[in-house]
């Protein structure tokens, strides 16, 4: 009969399963020495630039001003660059302060448009912001914006006696704000000045005449521009014309005779007649406002109608050139050549032959000056273009600014 121990020999398997427990718990420690710390595992945020963008318009504010100057302030920090940005792509211009903390438009908006304003700066810790602003202006009826028509025409040659002419369509209260932005400039430099002759109407002339052969530009950079009453600038305008030879024609009511001075040198003669008593020729500066190769002179544009023996209708007169609103004209006058250089006949005009007329209108040119003396009878500024008489100071005095 056999007999059992009391102890067993542990199983090949029970011997494995100890040896592996025993193993892992050996290696635990060890992975969790290589491990990363479990706070760690999280990305790091980058840092918040410090600079601060501050515009004067909000974003996507409508109903905008349009004589508001869009300006951009920063601090701890310098402005890179600033884009003011029209819908159809057009640019503001604008300056940065020479020290980067601040821009400033260098032109006001147009009216119901859409502007985006976009701002790159960099901050004293060396990191980049960037900020857009979007908005739109507010919306001007026709009825709150006057529009500057100019006269000379653009490209065109005149005598030099033409004064600059700017006539708006809606009155111009705040004179002084649209004189500042309303420049001439001659070549060869000339001094002038401009003169309100009303809230819609404002000239510009030289001290003197212009020089022969001259070339002046005018800007108007009135867009936007309060004119006051609610009322603003429509349209910025600019022109360049020329003057040509100078053309001067001294007419002496009592000697009736015309002087024709071409650069200074007189080149002819003239025997005319002025006005007779009662339609007396005008004294004074006046300056060639229209040519016509015909004209009809009616009276009855002066006043005279039908009955008064001084009644006339005269269909085709030649070689026409107004010289007042009034109805005076250089002119010729076939019907009165025995009396020229000899008496005045006329109705206030400036008689001549019809071979001596043709020969002032082909040279002529709007803006030519016509000098009248030996009538008691003074040329007004108003009645045609007579912003030659008066004086240039009394001119200047005129200006909005002065």
């Amino acid at each position: 009969m056999s007999t059992q121990s009391p102890f067993r020999r542990p199983s090949v398997l029970a011997r494995r399963r100890v040896l592996l427990t025993t193993a892992a718990a050996a290696i635990a420690p060890v992975l969790a020495a290589c491990g990363a710390d479990p706070a760690s595992k999280e990305p790091k945020k980058p840092a918040e630039p410090t600079v601060q963008i501050t515009p004067n318009i909000e974003n996507n504010a409508t109903g905008v001003a349009v004589d508001k100057v869009v300006k951009v302030d920063v601090a701890k920090g310098r402005l890179d660059e600033v884009m003011l940005t029209g819908a159809k792509g057009t640019k503001v211009r604008g300056t940065i302060t020479e020290d980067g903390l601040s821009w400033s438009a260098g032109e006001v908006l147009e009216p119901t448009a859409s502007y985006t304003l976009a701002v790159t700066a960099t901050g004293d810790d060396g990191l980049e912001q960037t900020s857009e602003v979007k908005f739109s202006t507010e919306d001007l009826g026709l009825d709150r914006q006057t529009y500057p028509s100019i006269a000379p025409l653009d490209g065109e040659t005149v005598g030099v006696g033409m004064p600059i002419i700017v006539t708006y369509d809606l009155p111009v209260k705040n004179k002084a704000a649209f004189e500042k932005k309303m420049i001439v400039e001659s070549t060869p430099k000339q001094e002038g000045s401009w003169y309100w002759v009303s809230d819609k109407e404002v000239h510009y002339r030289p001290r003197t005449y212009w020089q022969a052969n001259s070339t002046i530009n005018v800007k108007l950079n009135i867009n936007s521009v309060p004119a006051g009453g609610g009322i603003f600038g429509q349209k910025d305008r600019e022109i360049t014309f020329k003057t040509g030879d100078a053309h001067i024609y001294r007419a002496n009511a009592q000697t009736h005779q015309m002087e024709v001075f071409k650069n200074g040198q007189k080149i002819r003669t003239i025997p005319i007649t002025t006005g007779k008593e009662g339609f007396i020729t005008r004294s004074g500066v006046k300056v060639i406002i229209e040519k016509f190769k015909r004209k009809t002179m009616n009276s009855e544009t002066i006043g005279i109608n039908q009955g008064d023996r001084e009644y006339y209708n005269m269909e085709g007169v030649k070689w026409a050139m107004r010289l007042t609103f009034s109805g005076e004209f250089i002119h010729g006058a076939p019907w009165s050549v025995a009396q020229q250089g000899n008496a005045n006949v006329s109705h206030g005009c400036t008689g001549m032959s019809d071979e001596n007329a043709k020969f002032l209108y082909d040279m002529t040119r709007r803006g030519d000056v016509v000098e009248t003396v030996g009538t008691n009878r003074q040329m007004t500024f108003s009645n045609g273009w007579g912003d030659w008489n008066t004086s240039y100071g009394e001119y200047q005095a005129g200006s909005a600014l002065a």
